[in-house]
Protein backbone atom coordinates (compact mmCIF):
# COMPACT_ATOMS: atom_id res chain seq x y z
CA UNK A 1 0.00 0.00 0.00
CA UNK A 2 2.95 1.92 0.49
CA UNK A 3 4.14 1.73 -3.26
CA UNK A 4 0.33 2.25 -4.32
CA UNK A 5 0.49 5.91 -2.57
CA UNK A 6 3.35 6.86 -5.01
CA UNK A 7 1.03 6.32 -7.88
CA UNK A 8 -2.62 6.78 -6.43
CA UNK A 9 -2.73 10.57 -4.68
CA UNK A 10 -4.91 10.80 -1.58
CA UNK A 11 -5.00 7.40 -0.92
CA UNK A 12 -7.41 5.92 1.75
CA UNK A 13 -7.19 2.40 3.10
CA UNK A 14 -9.82 -0.13 4.24
CA UNK A 15 -8.96 -2.50 6.68
CA UNK A 16 -7.09 -6.02 6.15
CA UNK A 17 -8.76 -8.79 6.53
CA UNK A 18 -8.27 -12.51 6.10
CA UNK A 19 -10.19 -14.44 3.89
CA UNK A 20 -10.77 -17.93 2.89
CA UNK A 21 -9.59 -18.88 -0.69
CA UNK A 22 -12.01 -19.34 -3.51
CA UNK A 23 -12.00 -21.50 -6.35
CA UNK A 24 -9.24 -23.42 -4.79
CA UNK A 25 -9.49 -24.46 -1.86
CA UNK A 26 -6.59 -26.22 -1.09
CA UNK A 27 -4.37 -23.24 -0.15
CA UNK A 28 -3.43 -20.94 2.79
CA UNK A 29 -6.30 -18.21 3.66
CA UNK A 30 -5.61 -14.54 2.14
CA UNK A 31 -5.09 -10.97 3.32
CA UNK A 32 -7.51 -8.47 1.16
CA UNK A 33 -7.87 -4.75 1.36
CA UNK A 34 -8.80 -2.08 -0.82
CA UNK A 35 -7.60 1.42 -1.44
CA UNK A 36 -8.80 4.41 -2.81
CA UNK A 37 -8.14 7.47 -3.83
CA UNK A 38 -7.24 9.94 -7.34
CA UNK A 39 -5.90 9.17 -10.51
CA UNK A 40 -5.41 11.05 -12.77
CA UNK A 41 -7.66 10.55 -16.02
CA UNK A 42 -10.21 9.07 -13.43
CA UNK A 43 -12.57 7.43 -16.06
CA UNK A 44 -10.20 7.72 -19.20
CA UNK A 45 -8.84 4.15 -20.83
CA UNK A 46 -5.35 5.40 -21.64
CA UNK A 47 -5.13 6.23 -17.58
CA UNK A 48 -6.52 2.91 -16.86
CA UNK A 49 -4.09 1.11 -18.63
CA UNK A 50 -1.28 3.50 -17.36
CA UNK A 51 -3.10 2.37 -13.75
CA UNK A 52 -2.80 -1.20 -14.67
CA UNK A 53 1.10 -1.47 -15.73
CA UNK A 54 1.63 0.57 -12.41
CA UNK A 55 0.29 -2.03 -10.54
CA UNK A 56 2.20 -5.00 -12.36
CA UNK A 57 5.09 -3.33 -12.01
CA UNK A 58 4.42 -2.66 -7.71
CA UNK A 59 3.45 -6.54 -8.26
CA UNK A 60 6.75 -7.57 -9.79
CA UNK A 61 8.99 -5.48 -7.16
CA UNK A 62 7.87 -7.73 -4.42
CA UNK A 63 8.12 -10.80 -6.40
CA UNK A 64 5.29 -11.65 -8.13
CA UNK A 65 5.81 -13.83 -11.62
CA UNK A 66 2.52 -14.65 -12.90
CA UNK A 67 4.30 -17.53 -15.41
CA UNK A 68 4.65 -19.82 -12.45
CA UNK A 69 1.42 -19.50 -10.57
CA UNK A 70 -1.55 -21.36 -11.01
CA UNK A 71 -4.61 -19.85 -11.72
CA UNK A 72 -6.20 -18.61 -8.38
CA UNK A 73 -3.73 -19.54 -6.57
CA UNK A 74 -0.48 -18.89 -4.12
CA UNK A 75 0.63 -15.28 -5.17
CA UNK A 76 2.60 -12.96 -2.71
CA UNK A 77 0.57 -9.81 -3.91
CA UNK A 78 -2.26 -9.12 -6.53
CA UNK A 79 -3.35 -6.02 -7.06
CA UNK A 80 -6.47 -5.61 -9.17
CA UNK A 81 -8.49 -2.47 -10.38
CA UNK A 82 -11.87 -3.24 -9.14
CA UNK A 83 -13.24 0.28 -10.40
CA UNK A 84 -11.67 3.68 -12.61
CA UNK A 85 -14.27 6.16 -12.17
CA UNK A 86 -17.44 5.29 -14.08
CA UNK A 87 -14.74 3.39 -16.64
CA UNK A 88 -16.20 0.22 -18.29
CA UNK A 89 -13.86 -1.88 -20.16
CA UNK A 90 -13.67 -5.39 -21.29
CA UNK A 91 -10.96 -6.56 -23.35
CA UNK A 92 -8.00 -9.52 -23.05
CA UNK A 93 -5.89 -7.57 -20.64
CA UNK A 94 -8.61 -5.14 -18.45
CA UNK A 95 -12.05 -5.64 -17.48
CA UNK A 96 -13.13 -2.38 -15.36
CA UNK A 97 -15.10 -3.10 -13.40
CA UNK A 98 -13.27 -6.47 -12.24
CA UNK A 99 -15.47 -9.00 -13.82
CA UNK A 100 -15.98 -11.00 -10.69
CA UNK A 101 -16.36 -8.41 -8.49
CA UNK A 102 -20.19 -9.13 -7.52
CA UNK A 103 -19.03 -12.55 -6.64
CA UNK A 104 -16.28 -11.96 -4.57
CA UNK A 105 -17.67 -10.90 -0.71
CA UNK A 106 -13.43 -10.73 -0.28
CA UNK A 107 -13.52 -7.59 -2.57
CA UNK A 108 -17.39 -6.33 -1.85
CA UNK A 109 -16.54 -6.33 2.00
CA UNK A 110 -13.18 -3.83 2.06
CA UNK A 111 -14.57 -1.86 -0.89
CA UNK A 112 -17.85 -0.88 0.74
CA UNK A 113 -16.10 0.01 3.74
CA UNK A 114 -14.20 2.74 2.02
CA UNK A 115 -17.24 3.53 -0.63
CA UNK A 116 -20.58 2.58 1.46
CA UNK A 117 -22.44 4.12 -1.76
CA UNK A 118 -20.69 2.57 -4.61
CA UNK A 119 -22.50 1.90 -7.69
CA UNK A 120 -22.04 -0.29 -10.98
CA UNK A 121 -20.90 1.70 -13.71
CA UNK A 122 -23.13 1.28 -16.59
CA UNK A 123 -26.47 -0.08 -14.47
CA UNK A 124 -26.34 2.48 -11.84
CA UNK A 125 -26.76 -0.68 -9.24
CA UNK A 126 -25.09 -0.31 -5.66
CA UNK A 127 -22.74 -2.81 -4.82
CA UNK A 128 -24.14 -3.44 -1.35
CA UNK A 129 -27.23 -4.69 -2.72
CA UNK A 130 -25.18 -7.58 -4.50
CA UNK A 131 -23.62 -8.04 -1.01
CA UNK A 132 -26.71 -8.44 0.27
CA UNK A 133 -28.15 -11.43 -1.90
CA UNK A 134 -23.89 -12.93 -2.46
CA UNK A 135 -24.56 -16.42 -1.98
CA UNK A 136 -21.38 -16.71 -0.90
CA UNK A 137 -20.96 -17.08 2.38
CA UNK A 138 -17.08 -17.25 2.59
CA UNK A 139 -15.56 -16.00 5.96
CA UNK A 140 -14.14 -12.69 5.75
CA UNK A 141 -12.61 -11.99 9.00
CA UNK A 142 -11.98 -7.85 9.55
CA UNK A 143 -8.32 -7.65 11.54
CA UNK A 144 -8.82 -5.30 14.18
Amino acid sequence: MDKLENVISDLKRASLYETEPMYVTDQNRFINSAVSGFYPGDGDLQFARRLLAAVQKIEKHFGRDRSRERRWGERYLDIDILLFGNLTVKEADLEIPHPRLKERRFALEPLLELLPEAKEPGTGRFYKNYLRVLPDHSRVVRFA
